[in-house]
This record gives structure tokens, C-alpha cells and sequence, in this order.
């Protein structure tokens, strides 16, 4: 049976503008091309787990504009149940406008629209794909209330809860006890810990993060690799090199993996070796959707890379 995956998150029109170098505060860059996407962190993820194998629902929010209609007329596309997704009424569906630069960094800012109408009262209504999951994926562009009830709805029913803390804001008490694994990078994570923990190594990160109640620690490390750590063992797991075109959806297809592996039994740093893989490939092509990779492709290159690291 492929591993049922719930994600909970935003839904995104794109506007991705490719520039010679990010502006500085007051300042205007010309742009060198313009494109629009369908993303947010919850489309992006409910996608790429599909394109992994698994068996997905994504539960979301649209305005009811057309917009709203794009993005999901897109999402109809992929292999994902969408029958939790609601529309609301008088409100523009999320939008991310972005910039892109010639080394793939990227930045981003999100006018939240219908994604900060979906409530706690929602997720009770959509209570039975969560308790149904392996794994419940959520992320940080909600209102947290609304995440936080979501991932009691799977901690009382022994669904797997992964928070991939991107964008990261101020958490509800208790929040972090409720996550089974915690997904961050650098930034991220020092802004979770507070004063101080940006001159901790990334060893110190997940050992702090881990102390406030997950169980088991993601850290990514872009062309570093991750490490993880599950309360007792710190691992690395080495990136994979790529040639980087757009970083836009390589956290996003990173979650997604460690997600899907999880939910299939996989060891911790068999999914983390899998998830890296995923997220370099989602580095060589422009836009979040379109570059999300499938299964045998992630596959090929972790069996390639194995087979280098024996010669």
C-alpha cells in the first residue's frame, strides 16, 4: 500500500521575477524575466509526495477569484485529493511575489489572502484524513492556532506529525511538543532558540531544538547537507551537488521525501540521504511545481552516488 501522506498548508499564485542580484532598501534592479507559478509550501509539499508515490490529500484554502481557480485547476493535474480544499468567499487566494537570482538564491514575500482564513474549526472538519495518515505534513505559513490543532487531531491519532518551521513566527505554548520531527535550516532554527543562538555550530542547533520536544531533528544545510539527530545519535548526510538554477521548492520537495520515506519505514538516515537527493534535483529547474522530481529520478541519482562512494 503506498504511505498515505495528510498536508496541511498554503496555496500560492507565484510571481517570480529573475534578476542579476537582489535590491537593496529603496532601491530598483531591473529584471531580466518574469513567470507565475502555482506554489506555497502546502502545494508544493502535497505535490511532490504524489510525485514520490504517495497517496495524498492536501487540505487548504483559495479566495474565490481566479487565481484560486489556476491553482487548483493545476493541482487537478497531479495525483492528490483535493476534496478538503475551501474556498472563501471575498478573499484573494495567497500570493507569493519572488525573486530569483543567477545562482538560484532566491527571496520572498507572501501576502497570506484565503491561507489565513483556514481556522482550528476547519481542521476538525477535515479531522479524518489526518487520523487516517502516516504522516501529517505542516509548515509555517498558517496561522499557527490553526497548525497546532491540526497536529493534535494526528498526535491522538498516532499519525506521524513533521513541521517543517518555514516561514518561522511566533508559536503557540506547546506547540513544539506536538512534532514528532522538526524540520529547519540555520536561520530558522536560531530563530526558534532565540537571543544567542546564532553563534551556535549546527550540532549545538539540533541538540537545543530537540530539547524543546521534538523527537527527531532535521537541520539542512544547503550545499552542505543535513544533519539529523534523534535524541541520542547527531548524523550527516552529504548533499548532492547540482548545478543550481532556482532554490525555489527544494525545501519543499526535501520535507516531502523525509515525509513519504518516514511514512514507508525507512531508517532516519536512509530519508535524510533520500530527502537531499530530492532537494538538490529541485534546484535545476525555475519554478516550485515544475520542478519537483519524481520518484525514479531522486532514485537514480542516491543509486549513483552509492555506487561512487564504493569505487
Amino acid at each position: 500500500m503506498p504511505a498515505r501522506i495528510c498536508v496541511v498548508g498554503a496555496l500560492h499564485r507565484d510571481l517570480v521575477v529573475r534578476a542579476l542580484r537582489f535590491p537593496q532598501p529603496g532601491e530598483t534592479v531591473a529584471g531580466e524575466g518574469f513567470a507565475l507559478h502555482v506554489g506555497g509550501k502546502g502545494a508544493n509539499q502535497a505535490v511532490a509526495a504524489a510525485r514520490l508515490g504517495a497517496r495524498v490529500t492536501l487540505i487548504g484554502a483559495l479566495g474565490d477569484d481566479e487565481w484560486g481557480s489556476v491553482v487548483r485547476g493545476a493541482l487537478a493535474g497531479e495525483a492528490i485529493d483535493l476534496s478538503e480544499l475551501v474556498t472563501v468567499p471575498r478573499t484573494h487566494t495567497g500570493v507569493g511575489v519572488i525573486t530569483v537570482t543567477p545562482g538560484g538564491e532566491n527571496t520572498i514575500v507572501v501576502a497570506p489572502g484565503a491561507d489565513h482564513a483556514l481556522t482550528p474549526d476547519d481542521m476538525d472538519r477535515a479531522a479524518g484524513p489526518i487520523a487516517d495518515a502516516d504522516v501529517l505534513l505542516v509548515q509555517g505559513e498558517l496561522c499557527a492556532e490553526t497548525t497546532l490543532k491540526a497536529m493534535e487531531i494526528a498526535r491522538n491519532s498516532n499519525t506521524f506529525v513533521i513541521f517543517n518551521a518555514s516561514p518561522v513566527g511566533p508559536l503557540p505554548e506547546g506547540f513544539l511538543r506536538q512534532i514528532d520531527m522538526l524540520v529547519v535550516n540555520k536561520g530558522e532554527a536560531a530563530e526558534l532558540l532565540g537571543e544567542g543562538a546564532r553563534d551556535v555550530g549546527p550540532a549545538g542547533l539540533c541538540r537545543r531544538l530537540a530539547s524543546l520536544g521534538p523527537e527527531k531533528v532535521v537541520l539542512t544545510l544547503g550545499a552542505e547537507g543535513a544533519l539529523h539527530f534523534n535524541g541520542t545519535e547527531l548524523e550527516h548526510a552529504e548533499a548532492f551537488p547540482m548545478t543550481s538554477i532556482d532554490s525555489t521548492g527544494a525545501g519543499d520537495a526535501f520535507a516531502a521525501a523525509l515525509g513519504v520515506l518516514r511514512a514507508e519505514g525507512a531508517r532516519l538516515k536512509d530519508a535524510v540521504r533520500f530527502a537531499c537527493a530530492a532537494g538538490a534535483l529541485a534546484t535545476t529547474t525555475p519554478g516550485a511545481l515544475p520542478s519537483l522530481p519524481r520518484r525514479d529520478v531522486v532514485e537514480a541519482l542516491v543509486k549513483r552516488r552509492g555506487r561512487g562512494a564504493r569505487t
